[in-house]
């Protein structure tokens, strides 16, 4: 998700205001049931919404996590508090509003009540299992980890608990969250985010030899955001129901949330991004991942995180786009059509998607395709299951927000379903399956044979799971034979294996072994392994192979630069690190030329789709579309940045020129800057200490702030304290506004960024209203409501509108013409002359958005004297002269 603080957005006055004078008024083919809370929901023809409950209105927090127990009862936790359990009338019923009790966990003198700090619930084997993700400051609640709560005594209430573990790492919305019972229902897998330490296994299906393995100059998080979190990352294991066993299934995660198996038993999850990376070239979208055995999926603190096309990670089976993953899960049980039982539901809390994922065996894995299956605005999805009744139950809430409870079910008689079957799977995925026996069973023969013989299978989750199945057996019964191997791309894997599980003196023969291979005669595929494999032998035993780094700049050199982008990223890097003679030479001049490939990473949901969807964060994405950094670019910027040898004062100049054009003129995700910045800094540490200065500031150091996470507000900046600003504090605070500060007021209208979107005396940007008149036209009143509540009353002149597609899914935006054919729709605020074409018969139903996209409380950085003096800048329209400026008689 995007903080409110990244990218301007509306200073005051009703939404990104939408003109659409001219345009007639929505149609409505769809009946409305006068709940906004149900109305705000699109939904597919054929299902019906019913909303159940809301907890924040009985003081029973916000609803994250939710599992049925035996007797067909829900049970919920609060993000920071209590377990519930409700009872819950049956569909259709008149009135739906369950019945609610808390849970007293433990003796009832003493109630654990740190048991509802939960991200993860499920019951299983007469038991609740309970995944804590808490801080503990008191005596009743419990520390952050998996507990068992139990009813032994028939009484229907938990009181007896047991610790399963403890988990160490940081606890929060990157700690524990999901459990799921496995398909054989004799054991529980569990997921968790990149900060909770990977706790001590009893079996690794992921062999424990992980490192970060990136040459890549490493910069941290500018921000501090994960920077001391180390390889894997997230992790997701297998235990059985007492938790005395442990197997770690696959890792490398960010923070995936949740986790679902398949008809057949194959295992997805939905990885979360890393949102103040976008628009650099290691960001990497939110995405559907088909976990299989011993996976492992790159995730890496700053910008180390690995590219998706290297051949010891998995790629996604789908990249969505930008989100807040929350919970993931097949409808198998659901009483839907066919073709939602087979889906994977995939939540996002940010714009308030439930995502629908049609995934069909191809190959060792699964294609997939999307449809937006339901979605609202706002709508902070937290989590979902399907209840014993076939209905589609979830809730929303999260981080205190308001959280309501939602049943969805399906009005017709649904088809008839064929569910996928073992026997029916691809070729290629049952020998996945074969090789992925070797992953959790002792060093076997067979499995060496099994192992080698696939090494070079085309299809690259067999050829992973091959090479995993490989580093299971002993070393010493493959190691001579993978030096030898006289198939480039046997050779390949089995030496990136060796290298995982080798020593120092393995280096030089493992890169000599690797330079026997013809270069020309690979694919880019091949390459792209073959120097992903030479890094990682560098990576971890760089002092090792210094005897042979000459003859591995010959072997390199002559093939860069290579006429695919990801080669030459790769390329720069090792011939960078190997400080090849023309490595700065040629890097700059790809610096200058780059282009980036438009289908790297492509994604389902573009995100000019997301900018009306949420006031938060909408304005930031839309900000940033208009002025996306090159992310190829970028890539030899940071390459550059750490290249010590073969500058020529030109070349500096020429380089540090590009930062500071890159500064000023692109706008990426939050840290977009101080990455920047510190790709910058890396460069001037390699200058000669008397040109310091000069590089400095032809890199644009004096436009940055003293952190370098930004670019300098060189005007008067609020001083604060700020506070929350309620419409009555603040209106008896402007009551009186004889004698203010006009040059102090037009700085509060600045630094509350509402020059960005609005005009003020011919001043300013486009997308609001000009505000030159605003102070005779509206009270002071008026003018703080909007300000504080943009969303509580909207112009019908300013509303965006919600297209509801026939074929499924949505288009939010601001309606500016239509013709008898077709809706002209505009996206991005930042960006309005770009239209986007809807035919009218695909459109089902339309509706205005009752969400402003202007975030609220844009006064709250400002003290009484601040806000007076912004309060007078506007209501004077910019005039000097006006009379809330002149001096106090």
């Amino acid at each position: 998700m995007i903080t409110r603080n990244q990218i301007p957005v509306l200073s005051i006055f009703l939404a990104v205001l939408l003109l659409v004078f001219s345009c007639e008024k929505p149609r409505s083919e769809r009946e409305l049931t006068g709940n906004p809370k149900i109305d705000k929901l699109k939904i597919p023809e054929g299902f019906r919404v019913e909303h159940l409950y809301s907890p924040g209105e009985n003081e029973q927090g916000s609803w994250v996590a939710m599992t049925f127990d035996e007797k067909g009862r829900m049970i919920t936790a609060d993000q920071y508090g209590f377990l519930y359990r409700l009872t819950i009338p049956t569909i259709g019923s008149e009135d739906v509003t369950p019945k609610v009790e808390r849970l007293i966990v433990g003796n009832v003198a003493e109630p654990q009540v740190g048991m509802g700090y939960a991200q993860g619930l499920l019951y299983a084997f007469n038991s609740l299992y309970v995944m804590v993700n808490h801080n503990p400051d008191d005596r009743f609640s419990k520390s952050t980890g998996l507990y068992r709560i139990q009813d032994l005594d028939g009484d229907d209430q938990y009181e007896t608990v047991t610790e399963i573990r403890t988990f160490s790492g940081e606890p929060g919305e990157h700690g524990p969250h999901s459990l799921k019972l496995s398909p054989d229902g004799t054991h529980i897998v569990l997921s968790a985010g990149n900060h909770v330490d990977v706790p001590e296994m009893d079996q690794y299906r992921l062999p424990r030899v992980w490192d970060e393995d990136n040459l890549f100059p490493l910069i941290k998080d500018p921000r501090g955001h994960a920077n001391n979190r180390k390889a894997p990352g997230g992790w997701i294991a297998q235990i059985d129901p007492e938790g005395k066993n442990w197997e770690l299934i696959a890792a490398g995660f960010r923070n995936e949330f949740d986790i679902a198996f398949n008809e057949v038993g194959d295992l997805f999850t939905y990885d979360s991004d890393m949102e103040w990376d976008f628009g650099m070239p290691w960001y990497r979208p939110t995405r559907i991942n088909h976990v299989t055995s011993g996976a492992e999926f790159g995730w890496r603190t700053g910008n180390a995180k690995w590219s998706p096309n290297y051949p010891d990670n998995l790629p996604a089976v789908l990249n969505i786009g930008q989100g807040s993953p929350t919970n993931v899960m097949f409808g198998t049980e659901a009483n839907f059509p066919s073709n939602y039982r087979k889906a994977l539901f995939a939540f996002d809390w940010s714009f308030g998607i439930i995502y629908a994922i049609h995934l069909t065996p191809l190959g060792a894995s699964y294609q997939a395709t999307a449809e937006e299956f339901l979605s609202g605005s706002p709508l902070p999805l937290t989590d979902g299951t399907i209840g014993p009744d076939g209905a589609m139950y979830f809730a929303t809430g999260g981080r205190r927000l308001e959280s309501d409870l939602y049943r969805v079910y399906y009005e017709g008689s649904p088809d008839s379903y064929q569910p996928l079957t073992e026997s029916a799977l691809p070729a290629e995925a049952k020998l996945r399956r074969d090789l992925e026996k070797y992953h959790q069973s002792p060093a076997d023969p067979a499995g060496l044979e099994l192992a080698w013989e696939n090494l070079n299978h085309t299809d690259r989750f067999v050829q992973y799971a091959a090479r995993i199945a490989l580093e299971h057996q002993p070393i010493d019964s493959w190691k001579e034979k993978a030096l030898t191997e006289p198939n480039a791309v046997k050779k390949t894997q089995a030496i990136l294996a060796l290298a995982r599980h080798g020593q120092n003196a393995d280096a030089v023969p493992m890169l000599q072994a690797l330079m026997s291979i013809d270069y020309s005669g690979l694919s880019e595929k091949e390459r792209q392994d073959l120097l992903r494999t030479i890094e990682v032998i560098l990576y971890r035993f760089d002092e090792a192979a210094n005897p042979i780094k000459s003859d591995l700049v010959t072997y390199l050199s002559p093939n860069f630069p290579a006429d695919d982008n990801l080669l030459n990223r790769s390329l720069s890097v090792l011939l960078t690190h190997l400080n090849a003679p023309d490595a700065v030479e040629k890097t700059l001049a790809l610096l200058k030329t780059a282009k980036d490939d438009s289908d790297y990473q492509k994604t389902f949901t573009s995100s000019a789709e997301l900018v009306f969807r949420n006031p938060q964060y909408g304005l930031d994405i839309a900000n940033m579309l208009a002025n996306v950094p090159p992310a190829q670019a970028t890539y030899f910027a940071t390459v550059l940045g750490g290249a010590e040898t073969g500058w020529t004062p030109e070349m500096r100049e020429e380089y540090f020129a590009w930062i500071k054009n890159a500064l000023t003129n692109y706008k990426g995700g939050r840290s977009y800057v101080g990455f920047l910045d510190r790709s910058r800094k890396m460069a001037l540490s390699h200058v000669a200490s008397e040109d310091f200065e000069k590089y400095d500031e032809l890199s644009g150091g004096k436009l940055l702030t003293a952190s370098g996470n930004d670019i300098a507000n060189t005007g008067i900046q609020p001083e604060g304290p700020g506070r929350s600003w309620t419409v009555d504090e603040a209106l008896a605070v402007v009551d009186t506004l004889e004698g203010r500060d006009f040059i102090k007021g037009k700085a509060m209208y600045q630094a509350t960024l509402c020059q960005s979107c609005h005009t003020m005396q011919g001043e300013g940007g486009i997308i609001g209203p000009d505000l030159t008149q605003l102070g005779t036209r509206f009270s002071k009143k008026d003018i703080l409501e909007a300000t504080i509540h943009p969303s509580a009353v909207i112009s019908e002149q300013y509303h965006a509108t919600v297209f509801e597609l026939r074929e499924g899914g949505s288009v939010v935006g601001r309606l500016t013409n239509e013709d008898d054919a077709n809706f002209y729709v505009s996206q991005n605020p930042f960006a309005p002359d770009n239209l986007r074409t809807v035919p009218k018969n695909t459109v089902a139903f339309t509706k205005n958005s009752d969400v402003s996209i202007m975030l609220p409380g844009l006064i709250n950085r400002l003290n009484e004297e601040e806000l007076k003096d912004l309060m007078a800048y506007l209501i004077s329209g910019g005039n000097e002269n006006h009379e809330v400026f002149q001096p106090q008689n």
